[in-house]
């Protein structure tokens, strides 16, 4: 046999590179790293999107993912809620004692507490903080979209993505309070599905501490609570969670009640601040009508048809089957976004944490070809880049 001959023979049972990228996706050290990975990778296109937009408005990123209410997290992170920097005011340019109270405490304390560590500033603690949420979010989604009903490793990565991926998923690389908590309504969520009710009301728990969105988290894990209750299932387990499950949410609205002497004093506080309160939708539909008649902005155009997408999930999530429990919470948050009368720009920002909505999504796609898979989700990352560079550096109020 000639030495030609011989370079030519390979043995028949010899892997393919193919075959060999294949046994490296399915490798535990693989599939532990993929949720982090496809949800840093994403977001740091983003943020490389951001600062290309940002160089073209002549505007600072620093200064872009730290601005509106990441600079009253930033302050009462560094000074408490009683030593916040005199040029902080609410809409109408105005400060009393109790204005930083509409702030609820829990990522400014953990920033604080990431700063506390030896060469931390407080910027650098509050993207820490916020880093290390979506971190901790991806996962629980990944875990959320294998556990659902028709779901698998596929479906919960793809969910991951989605998230990652949503329209103004820049908040999520900001100094601002939504991805610490939907990392823990995402693992609380995880609890109820897996009936794990001690972390459900935890998480749920902490939740309350971090946003008033947390009002559709307890609705959502009270009520699964309340069902496993009634069938008489999993012991005095799901009396814990659903009492757990409030208390966050229930206990700051009793210290600010205390601290303004009014019942509903963080209500009130964000009506005298911002004009902020539930109306049952009527400003929503009046902006949507407005806009849709005759569209000012590429911003406000979107913000509307995003809200109308948000609730077509919420129907296919109910023709799909998806858990109730998903739905109900994923419905809350969009009505608490269209029941209120707040800043009409901010809305897309705040459907964010309905990612429950998505999940009907990733099974979806979850099924399709990889190649069909890869294109949408590359679509989407490219979008959502530079959507939300667009909505901090080109647009002034858009969050």
């Amino acid at each position: 046999m000639s030495t030609l001959e011989a370079v030519r023979v390979e043995p028949e049972d010899a892997p393919s590179a193919r075959d060999r990228l294949a046994r490296a996706a399915r490798h535990r050290v693989t599939l532990a790293l993929a949720p982090a990975v496809a949800y840093l990778v994403v977001r740091e296109f983003g943020l490389l999107v951001l600062a290309l937009m940002a160089d073209r408005w002549n505007k600072d990123v620093t200064r872009a993912l730290t601005s509106w209410d990441g600079q009253w997290f930033l302050g009462i992170a560094e000074g408490g809620y009683g030593s916040v920097p005199p040029f902080l005011v609410d809409a109408f340019g105005r400060r009393s004692p109790e204005t930083p109270l509409a702030f609820f405490p829990g990522y400014p304390a953990l920033v604080r507490w990431v700063d506390g560590l030896p060469g931390v500033e407080p910027v650098g603690a509050a993207f820490a903080v916020s880093l290390v949420s979506g971190v901790f979010c991806a996962y629980g989604l990944q875990r959320l979209g294998s556990r659902v009903f028709g779901g698998s490793y596929r479906a919960g990565l793809v969910l991951v993505v989605l998230f990652a991926a949503s329209p103004m998923a820049v908040v999520l690389s900001m100094t601002y309070s939504e991805a610490t908590f939907c990392a823990l309504a995402a693992w609380s969520l995880v609890g109820v599905v897996e009936r794990r009710w001690v972390l459900a009301g935890l998480c749920c728990a902490c939740a309350g501490l971090v946003r008033p969105t947390a009002a559709a988290l307890i609705l959502a894990v009270c009520l699964a609570a309340l069902v496993e209750i009634v069938r008489r299932r999993d012991s005095w387990r799901p009396w814990v969670g659903g009492l757990i499950a409030p208390l966050g949410l229930l206990g700051y609205l009793a210290y600010v009640a205390v601290r303004t002497g009014q019942w509903d004093g963080w209500f009130a506080v964000q009506q005298r601040g911002w004009d902020s309160r539930f109306d049952g939708g009527a400003a929503t539909w009046k902006f949507a009508l407005l806009v849709l008649g005759e569209p000012r902005s590429v911003l406000e155009l979107a913000t509307v048809w995003f809200l109308v997408v948000a609730i077509a999930l919420v129907v296919l999530g109910l023709r799909h089957g998806l858990e109730w429990p998903l739905v109900v919470y994923g419905a809350g948050v969009l009505a608490m976004d269209l029941g209120s009368n707040g800043l009409m720009n901010s809305k897309a920002r705040l459907l964010l944490p309905a990612f429950t909505l998505l999940v009907p999504v990733a099974l979806a796609l979850a099924r399709r070809r990889t190649s069909t898979v890869v294109a949408v989700l590359t679509g989407l990352v490219v979008f959502s880049a530079w959507f939300g560079a667009y909505a901090i550096t080109a647009w002034q109020y858009a969050i």
